[in-house]
């Protein structure tokens, strides 16, 4: 099994890197973007056998405490 965890700034959290994304994309040309907000993810791959419900609590957990 594969999982995909994204990581992303909160909204409260300036996000300078998105910022400057912008404000690059705004300089070529693309007055309609609004906001960029710049983040990560993470392919997880999981042990065969591990059960939906397992995966699932085990990606929270890691999410939440190693990869934030």
């Amino acid at each position: 099994m594969r999982a995909r965890v994204f990581v992303t700034l909160k909204p409260s959290v300036f996000d300078p890197q998105g910022q400057t994304i912008a404000d690059a994309l705004h300089s070529l040309g693309y007055d309609a973007v609004e906001e960029v907000r710049q983040g990560k993810y993470f392919d997880i791959d999981l042990a065969p056998g591990v059960s939906r419900a397992e995966a699932q609590a085990e990606l929270e957990l890691l999410a939440r405490e190693v990869l934030s």
